[in-house]
């Protein structure tokens, strides 16, 4: 059973692309532009059973800096 879900809802395609992970996996996300990419990832803290969440600036196709945004637990406000 899956226990994260993503999906593209805007872009190019006709159809809504969608993955799935699960508490072992986790799920990660990225979108990228010429000049970087900011992923989203998810993850479980089997310890507290909270869902972790991470959203950062990566370099992509060796452009863009890595840095850290924001990170928090899912479903909680900053």
């Amino acid at each position: 059973m899956s226990h994260f879900y993503g999906s593209i809802d805007q872009s190019a395609r006709k159809t809504t692309a969608t993955a799935r992970g699960h508490k072992t996996t986790g799920l990660s996300v990225k979108a990228a532009s010429w000049n970087g990419a900011v992923t989203v990832t998810l993850s479980h803290d089997t310890e507290t059973g909270q869902d972790i969440f991470i959203v950062e600036q990566v370099p992509h196709g060796g452009h863009g800096v890595r840095q850290v945004i924001t990170e928090g637990v899912v479903g909680v406000a900053l």
